[in-house]
């Protein structure tokens, strides 16, 4: 299995495909909607979850994605729920910022038991990312390359550290890109996070001499991208969410925003938003912050994702969901169960 640091980059950029014309968000019937389109500016697709998808029956690659900003703090009970009991996947892969020191892989690792084993791993500090694939499944790889990319700041002073992590592999043959990242904080610097996550884009995997690659077939990010509800303020955001109706406050959303004007994103997908805003909770609770800051309630938390090919993969999104129980952070963990299908010619 060949090991290196670096992996394939797009002749531009192969993670924020940047369009050019007008774009709305809606649901879409089905995830082949997320193809990418070079000549219509797409923004970001919301998808819906479709349960029927049967472990190992429907798919070819199943893959558990989590991304969590731990708020440097560890608990072994909360990784463990966070990996589950049942593991009906074929990875997990791991996204964490504002991880602790500390040895978070022989964490997860006891949490897996011995029926899963660390394929890649990709750490700058505090971000981190982390996959795993069950015992005996090296076998399935082809290539595996990890790279980094830290952006602006001092976090790295308090090991708060903003940028992005990656794994390139190839497994079971097919492609994919996966990007652990934590951008810069704060309602008002929407344009700074724009400009770090072309960057990111851009600078990941650039060492590569190879001036023909090919894209990966499936890139996804995952992470605190720290976008904000915006035009809201806290006790109005507050109100809709106590009375079950934040997904009237998706309007409001940055993020969406953003991918709409052409700044990022444009061709991803991501899973309707139907659990609550993610940051920022009182440690220990699921109440909204209390502090004198008294933040407008969020997703920051986000996970997406875009097939290259829609004619040569089929995806299907079995979950998007955050995990509520856990109360060791100020933000809430997102997981996603996201299956692929290589279609094959007749």
């Amino acid at each position: 299995m060949k090991r290196i640091e670096a992996a394939p980059p797009a002749q531009g950029c192969f993670c924020c495909f940047m369009g050019k014309s007008r774009s709305a968000r809606g649901p879409g019937n089905d995830v082949s909607s997320c193809r990418e389109n070079k000549a219509k500016h797409e923004g970001i697709k919301t998808i819906r979850t479709c349960r029927s998808c049967v472990f190992s029956e429907d798919s070819d690659l199943c893959i558990c994605l989590v991304t969590w900003n731990m708020n440097g703090r560890v608990s072994h009970e909360d990784l463990a729920e966070l990996v589950g009991s049942k593991l009906e996947y074929d990875l997990l892969v791991m996204g964490l910022q504002e991880a602790p020191q500390g040895d978070i892989a022989r964490i997860l690792q006891t949490a897996l038991a011995k029926t899963y084993v660390l394929l890649g791993k990709s750490v700058m500090q505090s971000v981190q990312l982390y996959i795993f694939g069950p015992m005996a499944s090296e076998s399935l790889i082809k290539d595996l390359k990890v790279d980094k990319e830290p952006v602006g700041g001092f976090g790295w002073l308090v090991r708060r550290k903003k940028g992005a992590v990656a794994i390139g592999i190839v497994y079971r043959g097919i492609s994919m890109v996966f990007i652990s990242c934590h951008l810069s904080a704060h309602a008002h610097n929407v344009g700074e996070r724009n400009a770090e996550c072309r960057h990111i884009s851009h600078a990941l995997f650039s060492k590569d001499r190879n001036p023909f690659p090919r894209p990966a077939q499936v890139t996804v990010w995952l992470g605190d991208l720290n976008y904000r509800l915006e035009g809201i303020g806290t006790y109005p955001a507050r109100n809709l969410i106590q009375k079950q109706q934040h997904k009237m406050l998706i309007g409001k959303d940055q993020l969406l925003h953003e991918a709409e004007r052409g700044k990022i994103f444009d061709g991803y997908c991501e899973g309707s938003l139907r659990f609550k805003p993610t940051y920022k909770y009182n440690i220990g609770s699921s109440d909204y912050d209390t502090s004198h800051k008294v933040r407008v309630p969020s997703w920051t938390d986000r996970i997406l994702f875009r097939i290259e090919d829609a004619n040569a993969i089929r995806p299907t999104l079995r979950c998007y969901e955050s995990v509520d129980d856990i109360k060791s952070s100020d933000h809430k963990p997102v997981k996603a169960h996201l299956c692929l299908k290589v279609i094959r010619d007749p």
